[in-house]
């Protein structure tokens, strides 16, 4: 039988993708009571994870979904490029740096192939592929299993192998970005790959479009305060902008 937080995690996932659940059907489906669903289900509102409803939940619009490689290529695609350009214009040669996986990434590795004397270590391949052809870039991989929903690596052996290091930057893309929980991500193994990389570098970059913004993925990467900076569009809310400044956030904006 799953823990609290499996089942609760279970929980989520059947509601983004049904769009709705009962209380009796989880019940049933997990072999526990219907006061025990109850409570997980007022647990999982009051974070925003879902919204209760007579009998049963309905998905949140503010908990984001996951999508495949192939449809975040398409999905806000001008603005991450420009959101690129803004984060390759940080990073100077002679660094080292992390590349989380991702097509926000893979857009700023494509920005960086003119760079000299610049190492990259990234867990996503395709983040990867787009320095191929880089001559002044030396590029590491994390290792580990290979996620082919999203082109990630992830697992004890890539945790492993970033403990073994220490970078200037980490370039990290997001599912989710909310101020009271922080950044969030959809993948509970690439949560944890995620927190090492922090660990690792010296200075961490988050960038993301302004879709992320007051929206929830299910596992918490790191909190708000230990974000260095932060590259977003102008769609970003004005009230989220002022509590990132005031809280020492050095905040990048592009025009969207």
């Amino acid at each position: 039988m799953l823990n609290t937080i499996e089942r609760r995690h279970e929980i989520v996932q059947l509601v983004g993708q049904t769009e709705r659940v009962e209380v009796s059907e989880l019940a049933e489906q997990f072999g526990v009571s219907t006061v025990t669903i109850r409570n997980d289900l007022n647990a999982l509102h009051d974070k925003g994870l879902l919204v209760r409803s007579h009998g049963g939940a309905v998905a949140s619009s503010r908990l984001t979904k996951e999508l495949t490689i192939t449809e975040k290529h398409d999905h806000h695609h001008q603005v991450k490029v420009e959101l690129a350009k803004l984060v390759a214009g940080l990073i100077g040669n002679n660094e080292s740096i992390i590349l989380d996986s991702g097509t926000t990434t893979e857009e700023v590795a494509k920005q960086l192939t003119e760079h000299q004397q610049l190492v990259v270590m990234t867990n996503g391949l395709n983040v990867a592929q787009a320095l191929v052809a880089a001559d002044g870039v030396e590029v590491l991989m994390t290792g580990g299993s290979l996620r082919k929903k999203s082109l990630s690596f992830y697992g004890s052996h890539a945790e492993d192998q970033l403990k073994q290091y220490h970078f200037d930057r980490l370039v990290l893309g997001v599912d989710g970005f909310s101020v009271d929980v922080g950044v969030t991500t959809h993948f509970e193994p690439e949560a944890a790959l995620n927190r090492e990389m922090c660990k690792a570098a010296k200075q961490v970059i988050v960038v993301t479009d302004s879709s992320k913004f007051d929206r929830k993925g299910v596992h918490r990467i790191i909190a708000c305060e230990e974000i260095d900076v932060l590259v977003t569009d102008s769609g970003i809310p004005a009230d989220i902008h002022q509590q990132l400044v005031s809280a020492g956030i050095e905040v990048h904006l592009i025009t969207s």
